[in-house]
């Protein structure tokens, strides 16, 4: 930890140029780190300003990225496989303790969040808040036995918020990596933060989400992961440098929103759920296709074609994200793409989650899919992003195309709806400085860099 002033100082100095250009993809490019440096001064300055005054609270720079969902749409609460990538987008904050029992929680441009620590129970009046999530992590950390206690932190953040990139997530994460750096000695590793955070969001927040996007935001780089045994995931880091193999990674905004849509997202488990019940199990990955296969008229019958065409997606998009992280472990890009492209073929026929039942008028996401397959022309590959109905589209551009890519696309969908992002190789971490005696200040990552 380091006083406002010091950490201030070290950047300035350009002492943390080495780990900005690795958590944002900065490599030669001067303007972006200029950019990132003076956004990460001026988290600090309105930390200062907002909570510390003289400068000389024990503070720190935390970081949480987004996430990108490649393979596995929908498999995660199937106890399936997934295939996802933290991204060059990012919850920043600057904490420090305050020696109270009140965590003040301020990201900018929306009202100041403090709780009181005195109850970690859920409050109804908090659910869908900043505040649930702030209490549910705290919680998690005080139940294993770490004196959690209150702290001040300014956050900003360029995760964009409905674009399936999971703001929420990476909220969870900073609280957690935070919480692991103020009170818990570092002990905690990234897949207990990732679990830290779905707790908060089912149990304090009110979501019912997997473990997905928590473990791709805390863990960082390209992830697969399997959830077969949702207590103890199985997560394996895959090695992947899209901009070396030749292709950007491209998140493209349909312009619809998820409002009313919550119907629609809850019906993907209720009916997978229907199928795994006909045959007396709990998920889908306790099933055999085989099965449905050889049940399918009773089955038709009692669960209906929809949920039959569902669960059919979960077999396939389950066996295909894991080869997909093969691929690219391999540097295969034509089989990843092809992968990709059935994946999404998949979500849009069986999984049905690209236009909200009955919308006729309004199928932002299907225009969306459909613009990007004609200006891609046969090459790369495009999907559904994240949850789906509304939202975002995934795209993988090869470079030579990017430019008449996003162009095609803002065309269609607006000026600013095609964002390039790149995969980040580090999940949640703690941005800051170490004395080494004479040899001065260094830039340091923790706990992953």
């Amino acid at each position: 930890m380091s006083s406002c002033e010091t950490l201030l100082a070290s950047l300035r100095s350009g002492a943390c140029d080495g780990v900005l250009s690795r958590l944002y993809a900065l490599d030669g490019m001067a303007q972006r780190l200029d950019w990132a440096r003076a956004r990460a001064i001026q988290v600090v300055e309105r930390f200062q300003a907002a909570f510390d005054p003289d400068g000389r609270a024990d503070a720190a720079l935390f970081s949480a990225p987004g996430r990108t969902e490649i393979g596995g749409n929908h498999t995660d609460h199937q106890h399936g496989r997934v295939l996802a990538a933290a991204v060059d987008l990012d919850f920043l904050a600057c904490a420090a303790p305050n020696g109270t029992n009140v965590i003040r929680f301020q990201s900018e441009g929306w009202p100041l969040v403090e709780v009181t620590l005195d109850s970690l129970d859920p409050r109804e009046e908090e659910r869908e808040s900043t505040a649930a999530l702030v209490r549910g992590m705290a919680a998690q950390a005080a139940r294993m036995g770490y004196p959690v206690a209150g702290f001040d932190a300014y956050a900003v953040s360029d995760v964009l918020p409905g674009s399936g990139l999971s703001s929420s997530a990476a909220c969870e994460v900073l609280l957690g990596v935070i919480a692991n750096h103020l009170f818990c000695r570092g002990e905690l590793d990234p897949v207990t933060i990732a679990r830290m955070g779905q707790k908060a969001e089912n149990l304090y927040f009110g979501k019912q989400s997997g473990l997905m996007d928590q473990t791709a935001s805390s863990v960082g780089g390209a992830v697969a992961i399997d959830f077969a045994d949702p207590s103890a995931p199985v997560v394996r880091s895959v090695a992947v440098d899209l901009n070396a193999l030749g292709y950007a990674l491209c998140i493209v905004d349909s312009g619809a929103s998820h409002a009313a849509l919550t119907g629609e997202y809850d019906s993907i488990p209720k009916e997978m759920g229907a199928v795994s019940a006909f045959f007396g199990k709990r998920v889908l990955r306790e099933v055999d296709e085989g099965q449905v296969l050889d049940n399918l008229p009773q089955l038709r019958r009692a669960a209906g074609d929809r949920a039959v065409l569902r669960a059919l997606h979960f077999f396939s998009d389950n066996l295909w994200a894991e080869q997909e992280a093969d691929a690219l472990e391999r540097g295969d890009m034509d089989t990843f793409l092809s992968l990709v492209g059935r994946s999404g073929r998949s979500s849009w026929t069986l999984l049905q989650d690209i236009t909200p039942t009955g919308a006729v008028a309004e199928q932002a996401m299907a225009v969306a899919l459909a613009v990007a397959e004609r200006a891609l022309g046969g090459r790369g590959a495009c999907r559904v992003h994240g949850g789906g109905f509304a939202g975002t589209i995934q795209a993988f551009v090869p470079l030579d195309l990017l430019p008449a890519f996003r162009a095609r696309m803002e065309k269609a969908l607006g000026e600013g709806s095609c964002h390039v992002l790149s995969i980040r190789p580090v999940g949640g971490c703690v941005i800051g400085v170490k004395e080494h005696g004479g040899e001065g200040q260094r830039e340091r990552v923790s706990p992953r860099i």
